[in-house]
């Protein structure tokens, strides 16, 4: 932490228990809303950035002898996802069932379909998650976002870290690492991790075979004594959106969140400031810098109702922060995939575990104090801006923009257009910077539509035309089907 945050630091309150009564309400409230039940009998061990996940994952793999089923939203061919993919290759040669699962959009420019090709030519089966059809215009937009391994359906992992060597860094270059977080899981759970997998395999499938051809792991013996819940998010059901807003809202001392890409909707925003208004710890850790240029710019606009509301804000110095935790009265930890905006709340496959153990919780509010160590806190001035605590970050390298940051971005540009049109909100000091932005894009798209009309009407008809057809096919096919099943004879 720094010397100005360290300063600040609140002291955090004993842990007030709560009754077995309100114990088994809140379980039963988190089983409904997140769709996930309590899994007792496992063992849980962080693994912290690249260090210590790609070995752990690596040494799994090479100990398979029935099965590994590994899941990233990007698989790159560098370094790092050459080192995975031989080793991947090693097993299915051996006889061992690989299967995997791979975004089409994480995928693009970073060579992943040539790089596993070794491994579909020794056995192994790949799929690739959502590739664009022309019956599906705005199909892309769902991504699978998950990161898993499970291995013999004993041992499970699940993180935020995609398989780069940007999570590496370079050392002889001056690159960090990417700060990142990851749990290695061992007991009953497993099993649900797999059935997660098996999810993504049947939506992933491109042909009529979509049934994992890999028994999921049953009766799981117990291995320790944590309890945990795997939350396998779909699109639309907002399962982790529920249990993201019922955590805010029942924290009773604090609630200390880690995001990459973190854009807040107006409700959840609210739940955070009730709970911070309430006296609950409330802290925030997001990147220093963004993959986007715009997206610095586009998070701390949303910066003033948080800090207003007594919420603690820190920017990572380091290369990227890319984890996604949470914890929370020093009894319950999330870490996994999901990031705190909509894209992954509404749009894409996601999967975190939730850990209900104070030990599990303590090393994790220990890590994140650690963190603050080397993070800048973000503070209301004196004429109410908002501004750094000490000395700027300096940028990250060597990332990339996705669909998740972006279509973040996009939300925050449209919360601000919309306060800008109706009044609703208060501007706060960090937004016009983002509004001549905003103008100065509709100027130019004006001045475009009015030289060269058909360098806008073309495509706009296009799309149209795309929309009409996939419209016609699907009610020609529906009408088919229909037809097809009305029972026969005479009524």
């Amino acid at each position: 932490m720094t010397t100005a945050a360290a300063s600040q630091s609140r002291v955090i309150a004993p842990h007030r228990r709560a009754s077995p009564e309100l114990r088994h309400l809140a379980e039963q409230v988190f089983t409904r809303a997140a769709g996930a039940p309590l899994v007792a009998g496992n063992t849980v061990r962080i693994l912290r950035d690249a260090g210590e996940n790609y070995p752990a994952w690596l040494a799994a793999i090479a100990g398979a002898r029935r099965s590994v089923l590994f899941e990233n939203y990007i698989i790159a061919d560098d370094a790092a996802g050459r080192e995975f993919a031989a080793a991947l290759t090693e097993r299915a040669l051996a006889g061992v069932a690989v299967r995997v699962i791979y975004d089409w959009m994480g995928a693009l420019g970073v060579g992943t379909r040539s790089l596993l090709q070794p491994l579909i030519d020794a056995g192994g089966i790949v799929r690739c998650f959502n590739t664009p059809q022309l019956d599906s215009p705005f199909g892309w937009l769902t991504r699978d976002h998950r990161k898993m391994l499970s291995v013999d359906g004993a041992l499970g992992y699940v993180s935020g870290l995609c398989v780069s060597s940007k999570w590496q860094g370079n050392p002889a270059r001056g690159i960090e690492p990417w700060r990142d977080t990851g749990i290695e899981i061992s007991g009953p759970a497993v099993a649900d991790i797999e059935r997660a997998f098996a999810q993504t395999w049947a939506a992933s499938a491109s042909d009529d075979i979509d049934v994992l051809d890999v028994d999921v792991a049953e009766d799981v013996p117990p291995a320790g004594d944590v309890l945990l819940r795997v939350l396998a998010s779909q699109p639309t059901i907002a399962g982790m959106y529920r249990l993201d807003q019922m955590i805010a809202a029942m924290a009773r001392d604090t609630l200390w969140l880690t995001d990459a890409y973190f854009v807040g909707v107006a409700p959840y925003v609210q739940a955070l400031r009730a709970a911070a208004m309430d006296g609950v710890d409330v802290r925030l850790l997001v990147p220093g810098t963004s993959d986007l240029p715009l997206l610095s710019q586009l998070s701390r606009s949303g910066y003033r109702p948080l800090l207003e509301a007594g919420i603690r804000v820190f920017e990572w110095n380091g290369a990227m922060l890319h984890a996604k935790t949470a914890v929370a009265d020093c009894r319950w930890a999330r870490v996994g995939s999901t990031n705190l905006n909509i894209a992954s709340w509404i749009s894409n496959y996601e999967l975190d575990v939730a850990i209900e153990d104070e030990g599990f919780a303590r090393c994790m509010q220990d890590m994140y104090e650690e963190d603050l160590e080397n993070a800048t806190e973000i503070v209301l001035g004196n004429k109410r801006r908002i501004r750094p605590s000490v000395m700027p970050r300096r940028p990250a390298a060597g990332s990339s923009g996705r669909v998740s940051r972006a279509a973040a971005g996009a939300l925050r540009i449209g919360n601000t257009v919309g306060a800008a049109f109706s009044g609703r909100r208060t501007l706060g000091p960090a937004e016009p910077g983002l509004m001549y932005s905003i103008a100065l894009g509709f100027l130019l798209f004006t001045a475009i539509a009015l030289a060269v009309p058909l360098v806008i009407t073309v495509p706009l008809a296009v799309l149209a035309l795309w929309i009409a057809l996939t419209l016609l096919v699907r009610a020609w096919r529906l009408r088919k089907r229909s037809a097809g099943a009305r029972p026969s004879g005479n009524y």
